[in-house]
């Protein structure tokens, strides 16, 4: 009987050491996709600002045009 539920807790330990192992996996895998995401964030945050001043300076120059006419 001892022997019994001696086996049946290894079990159970060796399947929390699995699912350790694959939460860790995944874990991982979103930090990384986490990382990747922010990079492109970041990344198109700067072209949207980019083009913000290119159309804000569009619009300055068109102003001025327009007032020299």
């Amino acid at each position: 009987m001892e022997n019994k539920q001696l086996k049946l807790l290894e079990n159970k330990i060796d399947e929390l050491i699995k699912l350790c192992t694959e939460l860790n996996q995944e874990n991982k895998s979103l930090k990384a996709k986490n990382e990747l995401w922010r990079s492109e964030r970041a990344q198109l945050m700067k072209k949207n600002e980019v083009a913000r001043s290119k159309v804000e300076n569009m619009i300055a120059r068109l102003r001025a045009l327009e007032d020299d006419s």
